[in-house]
C-alpha cells in the first residue's frame, strides 16, 4: 500500500510528526533575500511561496501566464496592476513559480554584474580625474613676465626700418607684465609702448613708468599679447610727445 504524503510540503517523521520537506525548506531560502524588492512585489512572493507549498503540479501548463509575464515580474519591467489578473493562477501553480525563482536568480545575478560595472566604471573615473588633476597642478606653467633688453640694441627708424643684421627680441602671448632694460642714458617716467606691424599698424598699445634700479633704467608695463598672431613684428617706444624708438621683436 503507498503511503500517503500529506500536503502542504510536509513530510512525517518516524514518530508521526510532521516536519518541513527539503523541497518546502529550499523554496523558504530561495526567498530569503526579500529586501531586493517593493512592498508590492513582496505580496507576488507571498504569494507565489503560498503556492508551492501547496505543490499544485500543472505539467500542462494550463492556463499560465508565460515566461513573458514572469520575466516581467522577475526583472521588474512590469507594475502590480498589470500582474493582478494572473495572481490566482500563480498561487496554485508550482511549475509558474520554479520557472519565477530561475528568472528572479537570473535577474539578480544580472543586477550584481551591473553593480560592479558601475562601481569599476566609477573607479576608473575617479582614478583618471585624480591623473588629470595631478598633471594639471605639476604641468609647466607659461611664464607671465617677459624681460626685454634693449641696451645693446641700435634703434631702428623710419616709417619701414630694415631688421639686416639685428636679431629680435622675443615675446611669448601669454606674457602679462613687461619689463625692459632701456638704453643707457634713457632718462626716468612715463613711456608709451605699443607692437606695430610691419606697415606701421599699432596691434596693442600699454604705458608704463621708468625708474633707475641698480644703475639700470628699467620701464615696467602690464601688456596682453595673447590676440597677437606669432610672427615678426616692432616694439614701439616713446616718452610722450616724442618720436617712436623702434625694435624688431618676434611674438611666439
Amino acid at each position: 500500500m503507498n503511503e500517503q504524503r500529506p500536503a502542504g510540503g510536509y513530510d512525517s517523521d518516524p514518530k508521526g510528526k510532521l516536519a518541513v520537506s527539503d523541497r518546502d525548506r529550499e523554496s523558504r531560502q530561495v526567498l530569503s533575500d526579500r529586501d531586493e524588492f517593493s512592498q508590492g512585489e513582496q505580496r507576488i512572493l507571498d504569494v507565489l511561496t503560498r503556492g508551492l507549498s501547496r505543490e499544485f503540479p500543472n505539467p500542462a501548463r494550463i492556463g499560465c501566464p508565460g515566461s513573458t509575464v514572469l520575466r516581467g515580474i522577475a526583472f521588474r519591467k512590469l507594475r502590480l496592476a498589470e500582474v493582478d489578473q494572473w495572481l490566482d493562477h500563480l498561487s496554485s501553480c508550482s511549475p509558474c513559480y520554479q520557472e519565477f525563482t530561475q528568472l528572479r536568480s537570473q535577474a539578480a545575478s544580472r543586477r550584481r554584474r551591473t553593480q560592479v560595472w558601475l562601481a569599476t566604471a566609477a573607479i576608473l573615473i575617479l582614478a583618471v580625474a585624480g591623473w588629470l588633476w595631478v598633471r594639471t597642478q605639476h604641468a609647466p606653467q607659461p611664464p607671465q613676465t617677459a624681460v626685454l633688453d634693449l641696451r645693446e640694441l641700435s634703434v631702428a627708424r623710419g616709417e619701414n626700418p630694415a631688421q639686416a643684421g639685428q636679431r629680435p627680441l622675443e615675446l611669448q602671448r601669454s606674457a602679462k607684465h613687461l619689463v625692459v632694460d632701456l638704453p643707457i642714458g634713457s632718462k626716468e617716467g612715463t613711456y608709451d609702448l605699443a607692437l606695430l606691424s610691419n606697415t606701421g599698424d599699432q596691434l596693442l598699445s600699454a604705458a608704463g613708468t621708468a625708474q633707475l634700479r641698480d644703475h639700470l633704467m628699467v620701464l615696467r608695463a602690464e601688456i596682453d599679447a595673447s590676440g597677437v598672431s606669432p610672427g615678426l613684428y616692432f616694439l614701439a617706444l616713446r616718452q610722450p610727445g616724442l618720436e617712436w624708438n623702434r625694435y624688431p621683436i618676434r611674438v611666439f
